[in-house]
């Protein structure tokens, strides 16, 4: 039969429950018999829980007394509570009618002196409050208020303890299905606190929000815009948190979702699509040394094209997230914003992050902020400090509907002051590559004789000043050739192209993609590696193909006298081309059968009875081709495209790309007019980030000797020690070297019987001459 204890100590209760041994064991052990029997050690908990009741009460009478008697001289007292508190703690899951005043005595305690307490004795009692909220025997909402008021009383490890319970609940909490209703309350609980005045509480209630929503797991509008309006409290020091979180928050790494974001990557990059031919000539036809080549330049294809599929992915994908994107009232957040910067006093490095906020927000919302401009203005110029990251930001806050007007004196002023002769280069440069920024979002701000005057740079000795010219003829050639020098436009695709009106909008007609569909599907258009091969062919025909032209207007002509000048020129045209694309069909079969040398002395006559006609029903094939066009329109108008004609446009812009990929490498024939350059769209160029590096790119900058050092250092690595070529040589072991190899290797014949000539001439030679030569006069003569 047990004997109980007679106090209310741990040590008699559990030495009441050995079982009249009278040993002393732990609470631990203790513990566990309970978790195995808990109605056979009621009375056992009863005694605890009672002396834990007394402990409290001492502990909040001290505390009450004087602040320093509890940490003074009450280690052990407070070790046996915080054991007691842990001790309840886990065996409260067996015991709910009898400890269910638990979490209220814990709670109250740290509510009312947690400043008071010892050290170990608190965390004890946050981990006791833990375990509650982890067993579900309290919910977190009642709690988030005290965990939070904990983080803010100095001590380091209740600190650490209650930010990571409260992360790591709400993510249990959000792991299988969201609770929207308990996410509600428990947002309305930290945002109030991240609105609140007091510093100390509303970081800690940031630093919550941003890392649960780096995590995704609140990943929705209300966390993102409570973030946002972290930027206007009034503290300085949440402000610039709030701000650099949003200028750095996509570079933050997400440890939690690494696998899945390399396997989204590896499931969105589509596949580079090869012609066989092409693979076929870089791998068997020609030389070795060709095929070295032709191998090496397919890589750097594939290369390049993957690299420009994950930039592509990177900027426009999925995956792409800022929480700018999702405010509610972009246009107020950005005039809020601007005008504390108008007013505040912060320190350079502050504003410039306050700048590039506000840039980003209207670049990515193309908002209209007119005031913004000649702000930047003040602060434009070459010695300024972190001119690149304030031009980078001017240049993220143009678009397409900002007023041209508004922009123009920042626009000039940049010219003026970075784009003259008197400049150092890499002043020069820099002005360059922020006017065609600027150019490529408002193309209208250029006019021809000011680009008349900066493309004068590109013969510019100084390498980045030169590729920062030619980058600006590359995008004129696309936007507006005709305000380009004739020799500067190239052949450009589109010669009467024009920049858009101020607020004039490009509306989509059609499915993008769809004519490649077309294409593929039409009886006339053939695979790309056939029109490949027949390259050379076509080359041949054009002789032929220019006397029918000559003929067939001759023809037109006399037929059409009565007609009106511009209906006949315009069908002499149109059917010329036509009857000139039937006699080239006509002519490649003719060369099929018969030899190459026959076909080139074709003659117009053999092909008479064919344009006679033709000549007849000129206007009737007019008619027709007008009808089938009307009718292709109608059709791809009211098609519907499914997941198969999707998939399919996808696969045939891989094959174009891969495509004109290799034309610009020079790997397979084609018009390379169409590679040079591919000009962004406008939803592109909102979402592209500018970064101030890539407006200083090629400017060879001065190194510092460290830098230098460095640099011959990580020359020196790989490098052994110095040896002189003679010991080299005498330490070389095996056969023979190529030189000796050389002096041994077999002559043909006529290389042998011409040495031997050589060498009889040689003693011819010198047999003549060695008799004969004068030694001068011996002096005894």
């Amino acid at each position: 039969m047990r004997q109980h204890a007679p106090a209310y100590t741990p040590e008699a209760a559990s030495a009441s429950a050995t079982g009249g041994a009278g040993e002393r064991h732990s609470l631990p052990a203790l513990q566990a018999k309970m978790k195995r029997d808990p109605e056979g050690y009621e009375t056992e908990l009863r005694q605890l829980q009672r002396h834990f009741e007394s402990s409290v009460f001492l502990f909040r009478q001290q505390a009450a007394l004087s602040s320093s008697s509890s940490g003074g001289g009450g280690g052990e007292t407070a070790k046996e509570l915080g054991d007691l508190a842990l001790f309840l703690a886990h065996v409260a899951p067996f015991y709910p009618n009898d400890l269910a005043d638990l979490p209220d005595h814990i709670g109250g305690l740290l509510d009312t002196n947690a400043r008071a307490l010892p050290s170990g004795l608190r965390v004890h009692l946050v981990q006791a409050l833990i375990l509650l909220v982890n067993r579900k025997i309290v919910d977190l909402e009642d709690t988030m208020e005290l965990f939070m008021e904990l983080q803010v009383i100095g001590d380091r490890a209740v600190k650490k303890l209650a930010f990571s319970h409260i992360v790591h609940s709400i993510r249990r909490m959000n792991q299988k299905h969201k609770n929207e209703a308990k996410n509600r309350k428990l947002q309305g609980i930290l945002f109030k606190l991240v609105q609140g005045e007091e510093e100390s509480r509303a970081k800690r209630a940031f630093t919550i929000l941003c890392d649960l929503h780096r995590r995704r797991v609140w990943f929705d509008d209300r966390t993102a815009n409570a973030i946002c309006d972290a930027c206007f409290h009034p503290s300085s020091r949440l402000m610039t948190a709030a701000i650099s979180l949003l200028i750095g928050y996509e570079n933050v790494e997400q440890e939690d979702d690494s696998d899945a974001s390399s396997e989204d990557e590896a499931s969105q990059n589509p596949n580079i699509i090869l012609s066989k031919e092409d693979v076929y000539k870089a791998n068997h036809k020609g030389t070795s040394a060709s095929k070295k080549k032709k191998k090496a330049k397919l890589e750097r294809v594939v290369r390049s094209m993957k690299r420009q599929q994950r930039k592509s992915n990177e900027e426009t994908g999925s995956n792409y997230y800022s929480p700018l994107t999702y405010l509610k009232d972009p246009q107020g957040f950005a005039e809020k914003l601007f005008s504390r910067l108008q007013k505040c006093n912060e320190r350079f490095e502050v504003r410039m992050m306050m700048l590039k906020v506000i840039a980003r927000t209207i670049g990515l919302h193309h908002l209209v902020l007119l005031n913004f401009y000649p702000y930047l203005q003040r602060y434009v110029q070459p010695h300024q400090r972190d001119v690149t990251t304030l031009l980078a930001a001017a240049v993220q806050a143009c678009h397409e509907m900002v007023p041209p007007d508004a922009v123009e004196p920042l626009f000039k002023q940049i010219v003026n002051q970075f784009v003259h002769d008197r400049s150092r280069p890499e002043a020069i440069a820099v002005g360059l590559n922020v006017v065609r920024e600027i150019c490529m979002r408002i193309p209208l701000m250029m006019n021809e004789d000011l680009l008349q005057d900066l493309v004068l740079y590109k013969k510019s000795h100084e390498k980045a000043v030169s590729i920062a010219a030619r980058s600006l003829i590359t995008l004129f050639r696309e936007i507006c050739p005709s305000l380009l020098v004739k020799k500067d436009r190239g052949r450009p695709i589109d010669p009467t192209a024009r920049p858009k009106a101020f607020g004039e909008t490009t509306i989509a007609s059609d499915v993008p993609g769809a004519e490649l569909l077309d294409e593929e599907m039409s009886p006339e258009g053939g695979s790309d590696d056939e029109s490949d091969a027949f390259d050379s062919d076509d080359e041949e025909v054009l002789p032929s193909a220019s006397g029918t032209r000559q003929s067939l207007e001759s023809l037109s002509n006399k037929l059409d006298a009565s007609e009106d000048h511009e209906d006949e020129v315009s069908g002499e045209q149109d059917d010329a081309e036509e009857l000139d694309e039937d006699v080239e069909d006509s002519d490649e079969g003719d060369k099929s059968k018969g030899s190459g040398s026959k076909v080139q002395k074709r003659k117009l006559s053999d092909y008479i009875g064919q344009l006679d006609a033709a000549d007849a029903s000129l206007r009737a094939l007019k008619k027709l081709a007008g009808a089938k066009k009307a009718e292709a329109s109608t059709d791809e108008a009211g098609r519907i495209f499914g997941d198969e004609d999707f998939k399919r446009i996808k696969e045939l812009k891989a094959k174009k790309a891969a495509k004109l990929a290799l034309v610009q490498h020079g790997l397979s024939k084609g018009d390379t007019r169409s590679v040079t350059f591919k000009l962004p769209s406008t939803d592109e160029l909102s979402l592209k980030r500018v970064d101030p590096s890539e407006l200083a790119a090629h400017v060879k900058r001065k190194m510092t000797k460290e830098e230098r050092l460095e640099m011959v250092k990580a020359g020196r690595e790989d490098r052994g020690k110095y040896q002189a070529r003679a010991a080299i040589k005498q330490k070389k072991t095996g056969g023979s070297s190529n030189k000796q190899k050389q002096h041994q290797k077999r002559m043909p014949l006529a290389a042998k019987r011409a040495k031997a000539a050589r060498s009889r001439q040689e003693k011819k030679t010198k047999a003549k001459h060695s008799g004969k030569q004068f030694r001068g006069r011996k002096a005894w003569k």
